[in-house]
This record gives C-alpha cells, sequence and structure tokens, in this order.
C-alpha cells in the first residue's frame, strides 16, 4: 500500500505528456500525494505554504525580469537582431550551437552564464530569428516558434547535461549523498568524472541536430 503514495509522480508524468501549466502540475501531484497519504486538506496547505515560506530565496529571480524588461524597451532586442543580420556566415543553426557550448561549458564550471530570462529571449532567440530573417525572410509563425524552441532547448539541455560535471554542484552533491545512504562508496570527483560523457555527447548530438535545422530551413525556404 506504500506504493500508492507514488500517485503523484504519475500526475507530474501526465501533466508533462499532456504539455499543462508546470507549476499547477506540480501543484496538483502535491495535492494528490498528500491526500492518498491520509493528509487533510488543511494539511496539505499548511505544508504547502511552510515550504514556500522556507524557500523564499528560490523567488529570487524574478527580480531579473525588470532588469530584462529595460534592457527590451530600450533596445536589446533590437540591437542583437541588427548585429546578427550583418554577418553573413551566421545561421540560425550556428547561433543557437555557439549558445550551446557556451552554456555547456558555464554549467560544467558552474558558471551562471545563460538562462531563459536573462539570455535566451533578450538575445539568443533574436539573434536567430534574426539571421533566418536575413537568408529566408518572411518566416511563418510556426518557423518563428520552432527558432524560439531550439533556443531554449538548447539552453536546457546544455545547462542540465553539463552541470554535474562540476564537483560542488548540487545536482552531483545529491547523488553522492543518496548512493553513500545507500551503501555505496563515491566521492564527487568519480560522479563529476562520470558526468563528462554526457556533456560531450549531449553538445554532439545539440551540434548535429542544430545543422540538421539549418537544412531544414534551407530546404523549406526552397519550395
Amino acid at each position: 500500500m506504500q506504493a500508492i503514495r507514488l500517485a503523484g509522480v504519475l500526475v507530474v508524468i501526465a501533466g508533462f505528456v499532456l504539455k499543462k501549466d508546470t507549476l499547477a502540475t506540480i501543484v496538483a501531484a502535491g495535492l494528490v500525494t498528500g491526500l492518498v497519504s491520509g493528509m487533510s486538506a488543511g494539511e496539505i496547505l499548511n505544508t504547502l505554504g511552510s515550504a514556500f515560506l522556507s524557500q523564499r530565496i528560490a523567488t529570487l529571480f524574478v527580480l531579473t525580469l525588470p532588469a530584462i524588461g529595460l534592457c527590451e524597451r530600450f533596445g536589446l532586442r533590437d540591437k542583437a537582431t541588427d548585429f546578427i543580420s550583418r554577418l553573413k556566415s551566421a545561421t540560425t543553426g550556428r547561433v543557437v550551437l555557439f549558445y550551446l557550448v557556451i552554456r555547456a561549458f558555464a554549467s560544467a564550471f558552474s558558471l551562471r552564464v545563460g538562462g531563459h530570462p536573462q539570455f535566451v529571449r533578450p538575445l539568443v532567440a533574436p539573434m536567430a530569428l534574426g539571421a533566418a530573417q536575413a537568408r529566408f525572410a518572411p518566416l511563418s509563425e510556426d518557423t518563428e516558434d520552432k527558432i524560439k524552441g531550439l533556443c531554449a532547448a538548447a539552453d536546457n539541455y546544455g545547462n542540465f547535461f553539463a552541470q554535474n560535471c562540476f564537483m560542488g554542484a548540487s545536482g552531483t552533491l545529491l547523488i553522492v549523498t543518496t548512493l553513500t545512504e545507500q551503501g555505496f562508496a563515491v566521492d564527487p570527483l568519480h560522479i563529476a568524472a562520470a558526468s563528462i560523457p554526457a556533456a560531450i555527447a549531449a553538445v554532439l548530438c545539440g551540434a548535429a541536430y542544430c545543422l540538421l535545422f539549418d537544412r531544414k530551413l534551407k530546404a523549406g525556404a526552397a519550395q
């Protein structure tokens, strides 16, 4: 009967598969987990509220939004688009690949260079769109959405697969702690070294996909 407490995991999987709002999915999973564990509605809300209040530092990223908004208001996106449009050799795939390499390298050394609000929206996406518009204008709305998605994805897997290459990363320390509690003798250096092949593979796969994306753009423009 203890397995029923994992019902919240199924809610998370279903929410992601159905592409529902992430925050709503997580809250729903928490509610389901609490209910099947025998908690009352009041206890569930009290637990969620206590967790939020004790982890308010996690919401500090919101402070970056006004700064990014001001940068965009005064032409940051336009300047990024103009700059990349002047580079004849720039393509959408090359721009995204360049950012992917930077993101992975920075994450491997635990440097906070990257992020959707700080880099993808105001810089990377406009430059990727500008490179495509310079070659294949006008772009359809569907094509623009795919380019934006490619930029966001590069940030995600560039960071995700490379961050554990740093011995002091939270993910690395979590793995070490979990395995140690299970009786396995590991240390952060071993986990970091084992994460390097995954990071390299992520960059290589991302490079192949970016180059393939350029070919698809070219083929679509030729039709």
